[in-house]
């Protein structure tokens, strides 16, 4: 009997789950690699058991002079801390003995639960009602000026609580319990900045990185990537458990998890549940009032401590700090805690031993609502428990990606561009020869003498330039040299760890101003190129213009990447993922190098010999659309844009006369005067508004609509064939009126007039193909004048050389082209860029008159020059006043196809400003035609 009674008083249950929280505890520290803290919690928790088996001896007669006594050093030691305590993270809460540290707030907790057990175990009377309110008002009041507001809550919860377990009538406690709730609303009036913000970020769910909502993304994180069984066996597990804050006390729920998974964390919540209970029994099996007061009270301060404590490390309210006893880091908790277990046992004694010739208990001395406190707070742990499992089931991959995205940083490994080279192979762009070496100092062993030295003998630095690298460098890597591709492999040979090996990214273009508007240039990605190829890295290159913005999913490959772990801090502590680079796919476009030279040297002599200030020359095969030669001057070195940029000289590129930064091919419309005759011709054929063969008179002028309009020299009459070929201004302003605009623009229209021709570089301009619908629609006004202007395309027509060149094939083949500079990818594969397949005209079977006129103007009109090849062609040229140009003057137009029979090349002239068409632009499609006849097989 008497081994069975001292079972019955030593309650096992409740010191296994003790034993069990502890060890918890304990198993979460050594997890963390805190070896240091998990001893002194060892030494502490030690330390509360013992105090533990004193108190389960006490003899509750002497509970009166314990409870004032030990509320009385509570309050000394609260008043104590302004004086003589320690700050902590901005809080003076403890106070400092030497060999530990006192929280005296703690111990105001069971001091709170003695004092008022003694006092209201006595039955209700309205002064120790008011007594009570008192005894527990001052250490809470104190305690939240620390600040401390979370465990001022504790202590004002716990005594509310105590009065409804004491069966103080509900009359006074239901006025008490609503100025509670009233006041809350005036809680922000005493809440300081950070506790504000902690409720705001609860409140909006923010979790910057640098705000109060950190620690609550953190806690989700461990959670979410604990599962079932933990991260702790791991070997980042360290890494990854330092980005959780206050880990070892304040959210050492979620940090149990992200260890042990929630296998540990439903350990730990049966353990807590297990306390409660015990103490709810306890209360029930007292022989007085004040031993279930005690007992019942213990178990509330567990209850609160848990309840709270995992409500924040699951986000369920704002962040405080507040730990679970003996699961987190605390001396003052442990030990306190211990020591109210202790109380618990004691009034089991008092129980359990009390003498036969005792009175029985009076039926109304149990707590009230004890069971159903405790049954309440079961069901509410084991909520909170379900709501981490669902936490891991909703967002555990997201919460896994985010815990790995935080801790990881990526080092851009850029792939070699692919070489972009003419139709030979000739290349007409190069990749830097030079590559980088760079450290990441967290992995390459900076305080080792020999590292540094082998490093900087490989690279072929002083050592003492890469100390001074590895001690300035700010960022994840730093660059220790340019090396060539010789030394390179042998710093990759050498394998030394942390150092990288990344190429050069500096594109040089050597042909320079002759290529520079057609292959552009490259740069350093910015929010344009980013929201274009939404997956390229943060500081990636990528084309910026012409053929390198074209291509450039084409030319740059995928960059690798090197990526390393980082703590906290930012500083790296381990190699991560590498993925190496796939080098670009070289491009081989349709341009004749040797073509481009002999076009843009004739070019430049033009515009330079000419009142022009700006020119261009198209060479394009008539067949398919290849664009042979694009040469435009004057024209800007784009090695300037080639990372890294050159600032001096890049301040000087686009200020020379001429829009040197545009491509005066595609990008440069202008009225192209009599070169328009020919779709002008071509609307006839399709309408018939006037018979090809028929003769009328010309002369030297012609009045429509109270305006004369002159030709560019008088002449007799002429019919079509003869006006294509001396270039009869008069002609076709009769030609124009008859026919209308709309018959007009509708021809010029299939000819590809006032839109992009397609061809594959950026940035092209559409031109302008005016009609009295267009015209309106921009707030103009077509007056008769201005169809007779377009019949000799002046006016209210404009359009890029490449459109002229376009239209030219169009009608000399009968088919419209799209032009086209690629020609395949892929190095040896040599893979064929499709393009779009010429396009028949519907009106191609009657163009044969207008070609006819075309030949007559080569042989022995205003192209006459062409007669003197070897071979026949087609030509039209064209002199078209502009009054809006820059430099006045006439724009001079010359476009020719060969052979006239079956047309396989077209040569397309402009100089803008540059005077007569056959004089200025003449000799340099005669000495493009010249290279092509000789170099043509």
């Amino acid at each position: 009997m008497r081994a069975q009674q001292d079972h019955r008083v030593a309650d096992p249950w409740l010191i296994l789950a003790a034993a069990v929280l502890g060890g918890l505890g304990l198993l979460n520290l050594v997890s963390l690699g805190m070896a240091d803290l998990a001893i002194r919690h060892g030494m502490f928790v030690v330390l509360g058991i013992g105090l533990l088996l004193v108190v389960s001896r006490v003899r509750l007669t002497e509970l009166p002079r314990i409870a004032w006594t030990v509320y009385g050093i509570a309050i000394g030691l609260l008043l104590a801390v302004p004086v003589f305590g320690v700050t902590i993270n901005g809080a003076r809460r403890w106070i400092d003995f030497g060999l530990f540290t006192v929280q005296p707030a703690e111990l105001a907790k069971i001091a709170v639960v003695l004092a008022l057990a003694t006092l209201l175990s006595r039955g209700y009377r309205i002064g120790r009602f008011v007594l009570g309110l008192g005894v527990a008002a001052v250490p809470a009041v104190i305690v939240a000026l620390q600040p401390n507001l979370s465990s001022a809550i504790v202590i004002g919860s716990a005594a509310g609580l105590m009065l409804v377990l004491a069966r103080v009538p509900l009359l006074p406690l239901l006025p008490l319990f609503g100025l509670g709730v009233a006041a809350l609303p005036l809680a922000v009036l005493v809440l300081r900045p950070y506790q504000l913000s902690r409720v705001h970020a609860f409140l909006t769910g923010a979790r910057d990185a640098d705000g109060p909502g950190w620690a609550a993304m953190q806690a989700d994180i461990a959670i979410g990537e604990g599962g079932l069984f933990g991260m702790a066996r791991e070997p980042l597990y360290g890494l990854r458990s330092s980005y959780l804050p206050e880990r070892e006390h304040d959210l050492a729920f979620a940090s149990l998890v992200h260890g042990w998974g929630l296998v540990a964390a439903v350990l730990a919540v049966a353990a807590i549940l297990v306390l409660v209970w015990r103490c709810a029994a306890a209360a029930r099996l007292a022989r007085s009032r004040e031993a279930a007061l005690i007992s019942s009270g213990v178990a509330v301060l567990f209850g609160l401590h848990a309840v709270v404590s995992i409500a924040v490390n699951l986000s369920l309210i704002p962040h405080t700090g507040l730990p679970i006893p003996l699961l987190s880091y605390g001396g003052t908790t442990a030990v306190v805690h211990l020591t109210a277990l202790g109380f618990v046992l004691a009034a089991r004694r008092d129980g359990v031993q009390r003498p036969l010739w005792a009175p029985p208990p009076k039926r109304r001395q149990h707590p009230r609502l004890v069971r159903s406190g405790a049954f309440g707070l079961t069901i509410g742990l084991v909520g909170m428990s379900m709501t981490a499992w669902q936490l891991q089931v909703a967002r555990g991959d997201e919460l896994r990606l985010q815990g790995e995205h935080q801790m990881t940083r990526c080092i851009r490994l850029p792939a070699e561009r692919g070489v972009i080279t003419d139709a030979s192979g000739a290349p007409l762009v190069r990749n830097g020869t030079e590559y980088e070496v760079r450290v990441v100092p967290g992995l390459f062993p900076d305080t080792d003498e020999r590292a540094r030295g082998q490093l900087a003998k490989v690279v072929g630095v002083k050592r003492t330039e890469v100390e001074t690298a590895l001690r300035e460098g700010t960022e994840l890597s730093v660059r220790v040299g340019r090396v060539p591709p010789n030394v390179a492999r042998q710093v990759a040979d050498a394998e030394l760890p942390g150092v990288l090996v990344v190429p050069s990214e500096r594109r040089s273009y050597p042909y320079g101003k002759m290529l520079a508007t057609v292959l552009g240039f490259v740069g350093t990605a910015d929010s344009n190129d980013m929201e274009r190829w939404p997956n390229i890295a943060l500081g990636a290159t990528v084309g910026k213009s012409g053929i390198e913005r074209q291509y450039d999913a084409v030319l740059r490959g995928v960059d690798g990447k090197q990526c390393v772990y980082v703590d906290p801090g930012g500083r790296p502590v381990a190699a991560a993922e590498r993925v190496d680079p796939i080098a670009g796919h070289d491009l081989r476009l349709n341009l004749d190098l040797s073509m481009q030279r002999v076009a843009t040297k004739a070019l430049a002599k033009a515009v330079r010999t000419s009142p022009g200030d700006l020119g261009a020359a198209i060479v394009m095969d008539a067949r398919t659309g290849a664009v042979k030669a694009m040469a435009s001057v004057p024209s800007y070195d784009n090695n300037v844009y080639s990372p890294p940029v050159d600032m001096d000289k890049l301040r000087k590129v686009g200020k020379g006369p001429g829009l040197p930064m545009f491509n005066h091919a595609t990008q440069v419309a202008a009225p192209p005067g009599s070169t328009f005759k020919i779709v002008v011709a071509s609307a006839n054929m399709k309408y018939g508004a006037l018979p090809p063969g028929r003769t009328i008179p010309t002369g030297g002028a012609y009045t429509y609509g109270g305006h004369t309009f002159n030709n560019w020299k008088p002449m007799g009459p002429h019919n079509m064939f003869q006006a294509i070929q001396w270039s009869d201004n008069v002609y076709f302003y009769k030609l124009a009126a008859q026919l209308g605009p709309q018959k007009i623009a509708n021809v010029a229209r299939h000819l590809g007039i006032g839109s992009p021709t397609g061809i594959d570089l950026p940035g092209e301009a559409s031109g302008f193909l005016g009609t009295p619908k267009t015209v309106s629609e921009i707030g103009g006004h077509w007056y008769p004048g201005s169809t007779v202007l377009m019949g000799i395309g002046q006016g209210t027509v404009t359009a890029t050389p490449l459109q002229l060149s376009r239209w030219t094939v169009g009608v000399g083949t009968g088919k419209l082209v799209t032009p086209q500079l690629a020609g395949s990818y892929g190095g040896a594969q040599n893979i064929p860029i499709t393009g779009t397949e010429p396009k028949r005209l519907p009106f191609a079977n009657k163009l044969g008159p207008v070609r006819k006129g075309m030949r007559l103007s080569a042989a022995e009109g205003t192209g006459g020059q062409l007669a003197k090849l070897p071979i026949t062609a087609l030509s039209k040229t064209g002199t078209a006043q502009d009054p809006s140009a820059p430099n006045g003057g006439t724009h001079a137009w010359f476009s020719a196809l060969v052979p006239a029979e079956n047309p396989r090349l077209v040569v397309t002239v402009m100089v803008r400003s540059g005077g007569y068409g056959s004089a200025v632009s003449g000799p340099v499609v005669t000495r493009i035609l010249e290279h092509y006849l000789k170099n043509r097989d």
